[in-house]
């Protein structure tokens, strides 16, 4: 029973650890956050987080593989319900709202992140493209949208919105950049997928 409640309490710990890196990494930046932000966040001594993840590379990188598999389940999901091209960019929409602050940081600190998460980031993102090419060839197929190479459509997607994220002080000043501009974008983006008159017939 004893080491029972030490294993459960050791994963709690490690999740209020994740949690709390969460939050300080989408407050202050990632690269502003340190080790001890996040000890005192947790409310643990700062060598307890070390027995958890032994550099904070590592917590920043698990932070981010925890966020991909949230997008993971969720799409998914609407892969079984048979989700169109709509509704997988508009998934991808709300969680990126709900972890915007975060995503945000992840957008700006992009190319000085450790080779670990930007590897992540892109295992993410070849999630996102597995599913948006099934969404795709349904959508092709019925002939609700025009036929476009996968690639372009996903790294137009995320460009755009990453623009719009690393740039949500000036679109969006203290408010979120997707719930300010994020049905507008998906419509527009969603315009430029109808197909051309002779496609339909």
């Amino acid at each position: 029973m004893a080491a029972s409640s030490r294993k459960e309490q050791k994963e709690h710990t490690r999740e209020l650890l994740l949690e709390s890196a969460l939050q300080e990494f989408s407050r202050k930046g990632i690269s502003a956050t340190t080790t001890v932000d996040i000890a005192r966040a947790a409310g643990v001594a700062h060598g307890t987080l070390f027995l958890h993840f032994p550099t904070r590379d590592d917590l920043l990188v698990r932070v981010i593989s925890d966020f991909g598999l949230r997008i993971g389940r969720e799409f998914k999901r609407l892969s079984r319900e048979g989700g169109g091209v709509r509704e997988i960019l508009r998934a991808h929409l709300d969680i990126v709202q709900e972890y915007e602050s975060f995503y945000a940081q992840l957008v700006i600190a992009g190319p000085l992140l450790p080779v670990d998460a930007r590897n992540d980031i892109f295992l993410i993102q070849s999630g996102i493209a597995y599913y948006l090419k099934k969404a795709l060839a349904r959508d092709i197929g019925e002939k609700s949208v025009r036929p476009v190479p996968v690639h372009l459509l996903l790294n137009t997607w995320i460009g755009t919105l990453n623009y719009y994220l690393a740039n949500r002080d000036k679109f969006a000043p203290g408010q979120s950049v997707i719930a300010t501009h994020g049905q507008e974008l998906l419509d527009y983006f969603m315009s430029n997928l109808e197909p051309f008159r002779k496609e339909r017939e």
